[in-house]
Order: C-alpha cells, then structure tokens, then sequence
C-alpha cells in the first residue's frame, strides 16, 4: 500500500497532496499480475470497475457528490479486447480495477460525460481516479512507443496485466520504461529565484529550469550540470524536496532546491531563450501585472511555488488552477490558459526557499 511522501521542507508537501502524487487508496497487487486464474476471476467479478485509455485520455463525468470522476463500468459492460487489459490494483474494499487500451473511446454516455488528459482532469479527479488515471496513461505511453523487441526487432506481446512485453523471438522481457528529470528552483544570496523561458513558449512564460537525468549521473549532479548548460549558472547545495509522476510521455519529476554560487546568467539560447532572477516582491508584481504566466496547476510547480513564496497567511495564499479561455456560447476554447489567484503574502523568507517549477522540457518524440 502506499505511504505519504516525507520531504525536507518546513511545511511538508503531504499536508495538502500534490497532484497526482497523493496516496489513492490503491494497492498495485503486483503479485497477481502473472496469476492468469486470478486475473480471469478478478475480471469475471461483478464488483471489479473498468475504463478505457485512449491517446492518454479516459472518459470523466460529473458525480453525483458534486466532483468529477473516471467512467468506469462492470467488466461485462466493457468493450472486448484481450491483448491491451491492465491490471491496476485493489481498493479497501476489495473492488479490482483494470484498463483497457483502445484506438478511441467509446461513444459518451450521457450529455455531461466527456473526454479529457491528465492535464484537465488530473486537478478534478479525487485522488484514487487520478492515481488510476496516471498509472494506466504512463501505460498506455509505454506500450504504444516500444511494441517491438529491441534485441531483434521482433513483435513483442503483452504479459503481466499489461506491465511486460515479452519477445517470442529471442525470449527478452522489457519492462515499462520511466525517465528521471530534475527540475528545481535555483536561488543565489539575495534569496532571488532564477527562472527561464523556454524558445518555444509563449511570451511571458517563466519557470525553473529542468531536464533528464544522464546515464552515470547522479540526480545531484544533473541539477549542477543542468543549470550550468542552460543558463551559466554555478550552483553549490542541491537539496530533493518532492517528486511526481508526469507520464508525458513517461517521465518522473524529481523537485530540487539549490544555491547558487554565482549570479551572471548566459543562456544557452537553444533550449532556454531568456532567464531572469526574481526576487518575491518581483515575481508577485510580474505575476499581477500579467508580465509573467504562472505554472500549470497540475505539474508539481503549483505546490513548489507556493511553498518558495512562504507559507499561507490567514486568508491568503498562493493558488494556481487551470482557467481556459471561453469562447462565444460558453464553450471552453482549445489550448485553455491559467489563472492565478492574486493574493500573495509576504512573510519572513527562510534561509533555504523552496522550488518552483513547471512540466520537464523534452529531448526526442512525446
């Protein structure tokens, strides 16, 4: 079963739990996976609950508590398919809950069910659906990008409840695949926060720098050699503070703090198109101004940055969630937008803030 997350902060990330993150109730039951009698009695079960996965999007509808909830149906209501059925675990109460990986989702239910990604759903979702919903996307992600044996170019074919592929040709297994990726606020002596912009975001957006973890490289010397690459900057004390899973396609974000030694920034103007260093009051006025974008509500960059600004004063606190624009008629328009909540406090910086960080750059196809 899972356990909280502990971290080195004053104010532990788990008092109010990160997206896609917080503990779901769920046991993964990983022993049942090559237990094809069990799985076929879990499957024929009439409490067991499933839901398709397509192009890492579920169905999710409005639930009648007021939240929002996955789509889910008995097994004898689901659609057929035998190869892409995953095992996802056990709740408390003993209900089995699978996947099934299909082309499209099925046609809506009824008018308020829609379809909709990690992205838009991962914030609605109670923390049991949205650790579902995270573990069969990043499922999903592996099995659609390496259905052939990388020893022999055969066809691989589906084991475990959808957590092996297995080669006929050469007997490998291969296993889901998940990539390391630093992401972390890098302050300097005056207790400022540098932040970057990416060459291909939209004007405005600012965040931590970040990126992949390299073969023989600790995740300590990732953050050194990252900043340095991407905008010249010599860091000294690397502390972790949290992680998350972010299966886009399948990447683990590891949440850093670390101290500059020095502050000359010289951008690498491939990845990092401009990178500027933020002091609180800086960042409250560029953020209320609109000169700068705040993170995705989502991404571990919500909660870091709310923890670096300082901790919560009575009625105010730092809030980011997603806000799409509206087009004529009420209908949410494509890309959507965020909106923050401008009611920043100041309060009494510590001597080591914490980090502040959006969605990991990525180096190869997504």
């Amino acid at each position: 079963m899972e356990v909280p997350v502990s971290t080195h902060t004053e104010r532990p990330l788990t008092e109010r739990p990160l997206s896609l993150a917080a503990p779901s109730g769920i046991d993964r039951a990983a022993h049942h996976r090559l237990d094809e009698a069990w799985l076929a009695a879990a499957w024929s079960h009439p409490t067991t609950r499933v839901f398709v996965v397509s192009g890492g999007q579920v169905l999710i509808d409005d639930t009648p508590d007021g939240g929002t909830g996955i789509v889910m149906t008995p097994a004898f209501e689901a659609p057929v398919t035998e190869t892409h059925r995953y095992f996802l675990g056990t709740d408390e109460d003993g209900v089995r809950y699978f996947a099934l990986q299909k082309d499209a989702l099925p046609g809506r239910m009824d008018q308020s069910a829609r379809p909709a990604g990690l992205r838009e759903a991962g914030l609605l979702l109670s923390p049991r659906d949205a650790g579902l919903m995270v573990h069969a996307v990043a499922l999903e992600n592996w099995q659609r990008m390496h259905r052939f044996c990388s020893r022999c170019g055969e066809r691989t074919v589906v084991a475990a409840a959808g957590h092996i592929r297995r080669c006929p040709g050469c007997g490998a297994e291969h296993y889901p695949r998940t990539d390391p990726a630093v992401i972390m606020l890098v302050t300097d002596d005056l207790d400022r926060a540098l932040l970057g912009r990416q060459v291909h975001w939209p004007e405005g957006r600012f965040s931590t720098l970040a990126g992949f973890v390299e073969p023989g490289e600790s995740i300590e010397q990732s953050v050194i050699r990252e900043v340095w690459e991407e905008a010249g900057v010599r860091v000294g004390e690397v502390e972790y503070v949290a992680s998350q899973p972010w299966p886009f396609p399948y990447s683990l974000m590891l949440g850093f703090r670390a101290r500059a030694t020095t502050s000359e920034i010289t951008v690498d103007g491939e990845e990092i198109q401009e990178a500027r260093w933020f002091s609180r009051d800086e960042l409250r006025a560029a953020f209320a101004s609109g000169e700068v974008l705040p993170p995705s509500g989502i991404s571990i960059a919500a909660r870091l940055v709310e923890l670096w600004y300082g901790e919560p004063a009575e009625g105010g606190r730092v809030t980011f969630f997603p806000s799409p624009p509206v087009k004529k008629g009420g209908a949410p328009a494509s890309g959507g937008a965020l909106r923050c909540v401008r009611s920043f406090v100041r309060t009494r910086p510590r001597p080591f803030p914490e980090p502040l960080g959006l969605p990991i750059r990525r180096r190869g196809p997504a």
